[in-house]
């Protein structure tokens, strides 16, 4: 393709201003570990959740998202539930407040505040480090096959897909490294704004240039209905019969099934927490516990309509103007190329370049907050904590710098090994998140699971989620979560149960310093001999109603821009409604709840009165009551 000059300034200009702003808070990011990992805790809520949404708005996760509304209509709102989206809603009710309490810098020191300095918690944090290790991998790789995909098409050198995720990866590395969370949160600022720009944009293209009577002509019936039996109900056959074919190859034929499947490991894996990867690191970042609810409430604001404008455009677009390019491709159909032939076919000159601007923003967002991700880990959690305690923060930041570099090039050699995006995104979600799941629940809602269980739930669920796709390829990802849970559950129970509970001081604290509800009864006992005023979490029944509103106040912004993009006037009207009503509501159930929910129930004068007075564990009697409220 022979991209314009006015596009190739464009996009020329976005990448000079992106570098430079990333080279100038370098010096900022550098002063210690606290501001290359979280911006000193300094930078405000809603900049965070712009941070939060650009990462989120990748590159890779476009062109899946383009494939499977172009195959599965407005039924595919469902689909992105299997990472699960709506654990952002599980995050601003609730659990971003009990993590930011914790007050600490990473997912893995976090484990200090729960299980202590046991052998069995260091054991717990060192399976936290290789989760998250194992999980920026994954990522690389993820991105590495979208964006190499994504840049064939548009550059004119002869070279493998491959080889230009490594340069542009490469490239995008240079202000990561760099910067630290501030270059990252701050370009992705300006990421965000081009990104919205292009979206909008691009969602009126097709607006205005696809008619309802036009659309229709291309799409079967109930492509515009978000509603479900049992069975998916689209048949493709006429339009694009190998359509067929890929929704028999992805598994969703029994969509009830799918849905089902979808919602239940989508719960579990939302009640156990953000995986330590940089959405965690953006909660952690935050200045309070308040602000923390309030960054990701903003992070849905702001990142559904822009995505789902340019997603739904992309789409109509393609369906109107490309629908007998694909028919013809017949079985060897590939839908991941929609998103790049659309841009060189049908966009405008100036139009193009600020789209290929923002995809650019996109890709580097994700990528650049996942690599930020990697050395809070090694150098924080292994380097600082298990080998130099007292080193120079110098050194650790330019330790930081090395481990980025390294692990990059390891993403790299496992993106070289993917075949498609989907094998990737499936295993990712599905099978690595079940082993992260069971013990990720029960260190909130469990008193019983101490550093053992945690860790050996943590290791049983890993090699599960490594084993099973190779030992049983025939399995599907989705399918395969319930037996990596099943074996991390068994894990972590059997684990606990063989090895003493944690220390009631290390409990005490967690307990009045997070207060989660849960099977917490005997530790509440514990405090109430310390602080007989103390009581426990009263906000279940409130936490789960807003989570159920909440839900539906996402999936209505959801479908608000793709009913707005293809003009199914009384679906938008109706969605739009219920935004307005769940929006009401959650004002009164959750943001006007905030301050109590968020206030500090650590007693000052707790490692007096408690630490050196409490005894190392639960009495046999209490403990056999573990499981009691």
């Amino acid at each position: 393709m022979s991209i314009s000059g006015i596009d190739v300034g464009i996009i020329v200009a976005y990448f000079v201003v992106a570098m430079s702003l990333g080279i100038l808070v370098s010096k900022r990011a550098a002063k210690n570990l606290n501001s290359y990992f979280l911006g000193s805790n300094s930078l405000p809520w809603w900049m965070l959740g712009v941070s939060d949404a650009s990462g989120m708005f990748d590159i890779t996760g476009t062109m899946w998202l383009v494939y499977v509304l172009f195959v599965y209509g407005f039924k595919s709102v469902w689909m992105p539930w299997i990472w699960p989206t709506f654990n952002q809603i599980f995050l601003m009710v609730y659990l971003s407040i009990w993590l930011r309490k914790s007050k600490v810098m990473t997912g893995a020191q976090w484990i200090e505040t729960r299980f202590g300095r046991s052998t069995g918690a260091n054991l717990s944090h060192i399976s936290v480090v290789i989760f998250a290790l194992v999980s920026v991998i994954g990522f690389i790789a993820y991105a590495f096959k979208g964006i190499g995909k994504f840049a064939a098409i548009f550059f004119p050198w002869q070279i493998s897909p491959d080889m230009y995720a490594v340069i542009l990866m490469s490239f995008t590395a240079v202000y990561a490294v760099k910067g630290g969370m501030f270059s990252v949160v701050i370009t992705e600022v300006l990421q965000f704004i081009v990104l919205t720009t292009a979206s909008l944009a691009i969602g009126f293209m097709a607006m205005t240039s696809v008619s309802p009577a036009q659309l229709h002509q291309f799409i079967p019936n109930g492509w515009t209905t978000p509603f479900f039996g049992w069975d998916l109900g689209l048949n493709w056959t006429g339009l694009i019969d190998a359509v067929n074919t890929k929704i028999a190859e992805d598994g969703y034929n029994l969509f009830g099934f799918f849905f089902m499947m979808v919602l239940f490991q989508g719960v579990l894996k939302s009640t156990a927490g953000p995986a330590p990867n940089y959405d965690m690191q953006r909660v952690l970042a935050t200045r309070s516990p308040k602000e923390a609810a309030k960054m990701n409430w903003f992070v849905n604001i702001v990142l559904i309509f822009p995505r789902y404008m340019m997603i739904s455009g992309i789409t109509v677009l393609a369906l109107a103007y490309f629908s007998p390019q694909l028919k013809a491709m017949g079985p060897g159909i590939d839908f991941e190329l929609i998103l790049p032939h659309i841009i060189r076919n049908i966009l405008p000159v100036g139009l193009v370049g600020l789209l290929l601007a923002g995809l650019l923003a996109a890709f580097m967002s994700n990528y650049a907050a996942t690599i930020n991700a990697a050395p809070a880990y090694v150098v924080n959690d292994i380097y600082k904590r298990f080998i130099n305690p007292d080193a120079k923060e110098s050194r650790y930041v330019g330790l930081s710098y090395i481990t980025t570099v390294a692990f990059v090039l390891i993403g790299f050699a496992f993106g070289f090994m993917v075949e498609s995006i989907n094998q990737v995104t499936l295993w990712i979600v599905s099978a690595l998140y079940g082993g992260y799941t069971a013990s990720n629940i029960l260190k909130w809602y469990w008193w019983r699971l101490n550093g053992h269980g945690y860790f050996w739930g943590m290791i049983a669920g890993i090699a599960a989620s490594m084993i099973i796709p190779t030992a049983f390829p025939s399995i599907p990802a989705i399918d395969a979560f319930p037996f990596v849970f099943g074996i991390s559950l068994v894990g972590c129970i059997v684990g606990s149960l063989v090895t003493d509970p944690e220390p009631d001081a290390v409990l005490m604290k967690f307990y009045m310093q997070v207060r989660p509800w849960g099977f917490w009864k005997p530790i509440l006992k514990k405090v109430q001999v310390y602080y007989p005023s103390f009581s426990a979490n009263p906000y279940f029944v409130r936490d789960l109603f807003n989570i159920v509103v909440g839900m539906i106040w996402q999936i209505s912004l959801v479908i608000f821009p793709i009913a707005l993009v293809t003009h199914e006037t009384g679906l938008m009207i109706d969605v739009f409604a219920s935004f307005v009503v769940t929006s009401v509501i959650l004002k009164f159930t959750w943001w006007n709840k905030l301050d109590e929910m968020s206030r500090d129930t650590l007693p000052a004068d707790f490692d007096e009165r408690v630490n050196h007075t409490a005894p190392r564990r639960i009495p046999e009697t209490e403990a056999s009551v573990a499981f009691s409220k």
